[in-house]
């Protein structure tokens, strides 16, 4: 006679250990004696899940969630031009589990915290249940798993798997040497809690990309952490071979309130066409190929990304149909601040939005006067402008290298081949440290008495040589 399939199962089951029967079923007797199995799930626990309901598991508890300043609604209010700019911005009450695990632990990688979340490896004590017991058995079974979407409220605390901490970090400074790191932190024109604004050279590209080894971003975040666990974060950007000032944000927050601060005045372009004072102001020095026809004025242009080469590459363009969804607005004001008998000009260039080779493609294809040393643009013209000639031994020892391949002295108009002559040279914005410290101190904040920051950068030597020689 054939043997019940469920006994088979039984006798298969009976002489297992207890090391394996927790992780499958159960089995019980019935009231008539006989024996029966329950449904087995599909799904095994992991190895991970299992240790977390022991009692000796070792948690890494993050510190209890407290209200947290909004970046995006702060450099909103901020870029407001209201003087009564009272309301609007307060410290929020409620996050995401994902959101404060990030802000508390930076140093972990993204990937590896939205794993720790799959796995069903997060929990949380809500502050509610904390003062409802102090026994620490009890503590340990009331964590709950926690998702990476449920919200948290004031107080709720945070437990990460404690071997978190023996995850192996990524070595940012892997590659960089001293000399490079005392570079990097020369170009440290401010710093403080919120912000750094640095001076970058030319040939370093801001971020990363095809056929780039180092970029400012990954430099940054070896160099200019200082004393902070968060690596500084881009806000803007500057091309490869432009110079000048670049403001970072130090965390997350203040990283999110100059982003918006940059976005709302390319929204807002529009409204200060006209007006002295700005909440962000940015001009650049540049010398271009001839002299516009007006001293001063704005260029109003669309611009888009128009594919040549037979689809190889690409490049931005004057749009004249601004309808079509592929332009963006983009407004220049420009002023005429000296020219030069050998043909050269020197004009002040203040983006009111910011788009991708804004003051490259206005200069060039607009006021018809493009940037020296910008080969892509203005390529024609340069073929057809004469070598600006100097004397052999007035030249500057351009030979002298820096760390990153870097040379900041050759590129001057008396070179064959002169370096793009763009530099972002002065910017004022909020200071949004300021503004962050009033926000969290006070309900009654007043982000219309917040003060402004002015930076200034000097010319990097290969244009300071050539506003010489076009002065002289």
């Amino acid at each position: 006679m054939t043997e019940p399939i469920f006994l088979r199962l039984i006798k298969l089951l009976l002489p297992a250990s207890s090391s394996t029967l927790h992780v499958g079923g159960t089995l019980r007797l019935s009231g008539f004696g006989s024996r029966h199995t329950r449904y087995y799930s599909s799904t095994l626990r992991s190895l991970n899940e299992v240790e977390g309901q022991r009692k000796d598991v070792k948690w890494l508890t993050l510190p209890p969630f407290t209200p947290t300043v909004n970046g995006a609604d702060l450099g909103k209010v901020l870029s407001d031009r209201r003087s009564e700019a009272k309301c609007g911005v307060g410290a929020t009450s409620t996050t995401t589990a994902l959101k404060w695990v990030l802000k508390c632990c930076p140093e972990l990688p993204r990937s590896l915290v939205q794993k720790l979340f799959r796995l069903r490896q997060v929990r949380r004590e809500s502050a509610a249940e904390e003062n409802e017991t102090i026994e620490t058995q009890e503590h340990k079974h009331r964590l709950k798993r926690v998702t990476a979407k449920d919200t948290l409220n004031l107080g709720d605390r945070i437990f990460l798997p404690a071997s978190v901490k023996e995850t192996p970090q990524e070595k940012h400074e892997c590659g960089i040497t001293a000399a490079e790191v005392n570079f990097i932190q020369s170009l440290v024109l401010h710093k403080d809690p919120a912000i750094l604004v640095l001076n970058k050279p030319p040939g370093l590209p801001v971020q990363g990309g095809i056929n780039i080894s180092r970029s400012l971003d990954e430099v940054a975040a070896a160099c200019l952490t200082y004393e902070y666990s968060e690596s500084p974060r881009l806000v803007h950007r500057l091309d490869r071979d432009c110079t000048g000032i670049l403001v970072m944000g130090r965390t997350q927050t203040s990283a999110t309130a100059l982003h918006s601060i940059f976005r709302e005045k390319t929204f807002r372009a529009s409204d200060d066409i006209g007006k002295k004072r700005r909440i962000l102001q940015r001009r650049y020095l540049a010398l271009v190929i001839g002299c516009p026809r007006r001293p001063k004025g704005f260029v109003s242009a669309s611009l888009g990304k128009v594919v040549v080469n037979n689809g190889r590459s690409d490049r931005i363009a004057i749009i004249d149909n601004s309808s079509e969804l592929s332009s963006q607005h983009a407004i220049t004001e420009y002023r005429v601040i000296g020219s030069s008998p050998h043909g050269y000009s020197w004009l002040e260039l203040s983006p009111l939005t910011g788009r991708k080779h804004q003051l490259r493609v206005h200069c060039a294809e607009v006021l018809g006067t493009p940037i020296v040393g910008d080969y892509r643009y203005g390529l024609q013209a340069h073929r057809r402008w004469k070598h600006f000639d100097v004397p052999d031994e007035e030249d500057s020892n351009g030979d002298e290298e820096l760390p990153f391949g870097l040379n900041m002295n050759k590129g001057s108009i008396s070179e064959k081949q002169p370096r793009l002559h763009l530099h972002c040279k002065h910017i004022v914005l909020p200071n949004v440290s300021q503004a962050l410290q009033d926000v969290q101190s006070s309900s009654t904040h007043d982000l219309g008495n917040v003060e402004s920051l002015e930076f200034v950068a000097p010319l990097p030597p290969y244009m300071q040589r050539s506003w010489n020689l076009t002065k002289s």
